[in-house]
């Protein structure tokens, strides 16, 4: 929850500690941060050599792409809570995430979680959609 502090207490008192675990296992595998909240430090975060960066839906993917830089993954933002929209709905906002990306490197994901009540068809679909989608 990196959202819950000041630009400069994430500075004083996580990104030390996420720049440090990321420099232990950056060769054993890629590392992806994930500091819910805390779009004012992706470019500090961008800078710990992560491969890639978890945002939530609270930033907009172009937002956060011009923050953290083309070089980095992006991966997020879906709004859990989006997974109770009436299936095609679901389905139209997932193409909108995905397409609001860009070209750049991105992973689809939700945001933050999952809510316990989400129907399976409902998840079933958001994977699907990811899985069927094409760049126009």
């Amino acid at each position: 929850m990196g959202g819950l502090l000041s630009k400069t207490d994430f500075e004083t008192w996580s990104l030390p500690y996420l720049s440090q675990i990321t420099a232990a296992i950056q060769q054993e595998a890629p590392v992806i941060l994930f500091a819910k909240g805390a779009w004012q430090s992706l470019p500090d975060m961008a800078n710990t050599g992560a491969r890639g960066l978890g945002i939530d839906w609270c930033i907009e993917p172009e937002t956060a792409r011009k923050l953290a830089g083309k070089d980095i993954a992006l991966q997020g933002n879906f709004d859990p809570s989006k997974l109770l929209l009436p299936i095609p709905e679901l389905k139209k906002e997932v193409e909108r995430m995905l397409t609001r990306f860009g070209t750049d490197c991105w992973i689809a994901n939700l945001g933050h979680g999952i809510l316990p009540n989400i129907p399976v068809d409902h998840a079933r679909a958001f994977v699907e959609t990811v899985k069927n989608f094409e760049r126009k």
